[in-house]
Order: structure tokens, then C-alpha cells, then sequence
């Protein structure tokens, strides 16, 4: 059963803020796909092989091509975060 700390929790992690309202739908949400999950966890998959990719694909890379890349003055030109030739962050 998810209940409404457990949503709490996943926005924690996720750095998002919910709203009352929102957090009732998250609840509702995330026990419908448990429950999706709970229906596919009962499907007798002893004897079928893994399809790892059920269509069949070509590659569609392209070749790597180099390019000109900002000089650091460039790089740095419209910040104030840099600290001895780096972007500085912020301090966990």
C-alpha cells in the first residue's frame, strides 16, 4: 500500500514540491502501477525465451566529426562560478 509519506519520500529524491492535491494523485498513481506490476509478477514465463529486441533495427550512428570547441575565455566569458580555470558549484 503506498501511502502518502512514501510519495513524499519519491519527490524528496526527485527535488519536486507537490501540493496536497498532488500528492493525493501521486498515491492513487503509484498504487495503480504497483498493481501493474503485481498483474505482469503472476505471468508464467518459465518456458519463453528473452526478447531483447522484438523489432529489428539498423544502427543509425553517424560518424564522429571534428568540430571548433569555445575557448576557455569564451567558456568562462559569461559567468561569475569559476575558480582557477574551472566552473565552480555550489558546496554540498
Amino acid at each position: 500500500m503506498v501511502d502518502k509519506s512514501d510519495v513524499e519520500k519519491v519527490a524528496e529524491n526527485a527535488r519536486i514540491e507537490l501540493e496536497d492535491g498532488e500528492k493525493k494523485n501521486f498515491t492513487e498513481e503509484f498504487e495503480n502501477i504497483l498493481e501493474m506490476f503485481g498483474k505482469l509478477e503472476s505471468v508464467d514465463t518459465e518456458d519463453v525465451e528473452p526478447a531483447f529486441l522484438p523489432v529489428e533495427t539498423e544502427d543509425s550512428t553517424r560518424p564522429d566529426e571534428v568540430e571548433e570547441t569555445l575557448s576557455r575565455e569564451e567558456a568562462f566569458r559569461n559567468t561569475g562560478n569559476s575558480e582557477d580555470g574551472f566552473f565552480k558549484g555550489p558546496s554540498a
